[in-house]
């Protein structure tokens, strides 16, 4: 799987899941009726380093970004989002982003990653507990999920040693 920065014409290719995932309501705290320019302003921000996840057939089957969590003082502390098509999730396009950001993120001299929100049912849990992820706290019922209800948003850190 290559795995590239994205440029400007990977836009068409990220929208079709992005707005299926954001729209289905399970795993982000985004509006799930953004506007596909909204949308875009949100993923590739020009404050963001943005990355596609390409399968043999040059197909875009995911994307992330890495951002500073804060600023100031505080920018050593990093801050991703990542986004699988549902139709190629479990292929390993997650794990091999996920490891490319953190990877990424070290070089970049970041010494820490945060994830601010995760939904405590999203199935990418497992992905960051295994990759040396902690959840620090949970904000329970935060969350209004369509299918469990009320739900927590966890807030997970990873030391970049």
């Amino acid at each position: 799987m290559l795995i590239r920065e994205a440029v400007a014409e990977d836009w068409p290719r990220i929208w079709p899941f992005w707005h299926r995932i954001v729209a289905a309501a399970e795993t982000y705290a985004w509006d799930p009726d953004t506007s596909q320019e909204a949308a875009r302003e949100l993923w590739m921000s020009p404050a963001k380093r943005v990355y596609v996840a390409e399968d043999p057939t040059g197909t875009v089957v995911g994307s992330a970004y890495l951002t500073p969590n804060y600023g100031g003082p505080a920018s050593g502390v990093a801050n991703a989002g990542f986004m699988v098509d549902p139709d190629h999730a479990g292929r390993g396009a997650g794990r091999a982003l996920a490891t490319h950001l953190l990877a990424e993120a070290k070089d970049q001299g970041y010494r820490a990653m945060v994830f601010n929100a995760v939904v405590e049912t999203n199935p990418a849990v497992g992905l960051w507990t295994s990759l040396g992820f902690t959840i620090l706290g949970t904000v329970p019922e935060a969350y209004e999920h369509p299918r469990h209800g009320r739900v927590g948003l966890h807030i997970m850190y990873k030391a970049l040693d």
